[in-house]
């Protein structure tokens, strides 16, 4: 074979490697960009939806210690986003969620408390309703968390 034919193809393989190489390079970088994106959107979109349903619980549960009578449409706006949690996120935070509403609803059918017990409430920490849901929604944007090398 003629050594010119023999430059000629290494010249075209090595171009040929080197525009393949720098092709795949670039989708793998694309790729991660978008994956990076995605993420980073899924993590607001549930933030806003966590931050709404603690907001919507805290109310019901507060009127919940105080009143015998349900206030029906923040149980609804409660269970909308409990709703959407299920089609969003982990198995865990949507447990502890169901968890909340349950506590919620049964503490509407317990006796009114005072300001003083719910005083005491406070102070010993039976208060916090929302702490293992929480919990399970730190562990699950954690998990969210792109891997470092």
């Amino acid at each position: 074979m003629n050594a010119s034919i023999i430059s000629a193809l290494a010249a075209l393989t090595g171009a040929a490697v080197g525009g393949l190489a720098s092709g795949i390079t670039n989708w793998l970088n694309q790729r991660s960009q978008l994956r990076a994106q995605w993420l980073l959107h899924e993590k607001n979109r549930r933030q806003i939806l966590y931050r709404d349903f603690i907001e919507e619980a805290s109310k019901c549960y507060i009127d919940a210690l105080q009143h015998a009578e349900a206030d029906i449409p923040g149980l609804v706006g409660l269970y909308a986003k409990l709703s959407r949690m299920r089609a969003l996120s982990s198995r865990q935070v949507v447990r502890c969620a169901e968890d909340v509403a349950r506590k919620i609803l049964d503490t509407y059918l317990e006796p009114d408390k005072s300001f003083v017990e719910l005083r005491e409430m406070a102070i010993d920490g039976t208060i916090d309703l929302l702490r293992g849901f929480s919990d399970a929604c730190h562990d699950e944007f954690e998990e969210m968390r792109p891997k470092q090398f």
